[in-house]
């Protein structure tokens, strides 16, 4: 099977996300214009490379983590994880600007070093941000969608002691979750090692 545009009937859901997966989650830390917290969690979210380690994250629609990370320049990620899946669940929902989801979500403000904006204190690692670039997105014809991205720059990293296991960071340890199409999200659970031929 293969479709452009019209996706065939069999199809019943879209499956770009569910082929795009797993994804990890960016669970986005702003301040607002008044100084408020916010807490989002976004499934569009990467790497974008290291040395300066760099991560993004795009916004369906101007949410208030894009403009918050656009206009005070900051912005904080949190990894979300198994044991904290009901709280970045909660921070989903949509609050009107100047609602404190860190607080809708029942978790602890993490106060920052470099920078204001708050990460989630109880996740086993988080980094603080400086935004780069936030940006409306086009499309390949040029015009201008309801889509925004934010590249921010480490400026601080976060991680709790009790996650660090011969020098690295225990990522079975802290089981990380991931988002996957449709409604389903899987958690890592098993690792394994693969050699490049190179090494």
């Amino acid at each position: 099977m293969h479709y452009g545009k019209d996706r065939p009937a069999i199809l019943s859901h879209d499956p770009f996300k569910a082929i795009i997966a797993p994804r990890p989650i960016g669970w986005i830390g702003t301040l607002n214009a008044d100084g408020v917290p916010n807490l989002g969690p976004y499934s569009f979210f990467c790497g974008v490379g290291s040395n300066p380690n760099m991560i993004g994250f795009s916004s369906e629609g101007a949410k208030h983590s894009y403009v918050n990370a656009k206009a005070t320049g900051e912005f904080t990620f949190s990894l979300s994880t198994e044991a904290l899946i009901t709280a970045m669940n909660i921070s989903s929902s949509a609050h009107p600007d100047g609602v404190d989801e860190f607080a809708k979500a029942g978790v602890t403000i993490g106060k920052s070093v470099e920078i204001a904006a708050p990460f989630v204190a109880e996740s086993p690692a988080a980094l603080e941000c400086v935004t780069l670039s936030a940006e409306q997105m086009r499309d390949r014809h040029g015009t201008l969608l309801n889509k925004y991205f934010v590249i921010g720059d480490f400026v601080r990293t976060h991680i709790n002691d009790d996650y660090i296991r011969e020098g690295r960071f225990d990522v079975e340890k802290a089981r990380p979750i991931s988002r996957l199409g449709y409604r389903d999200y899987a958690t890592v659970t098993e690792l394994w090692e693969l050699a490049r031929p190179d090494d």
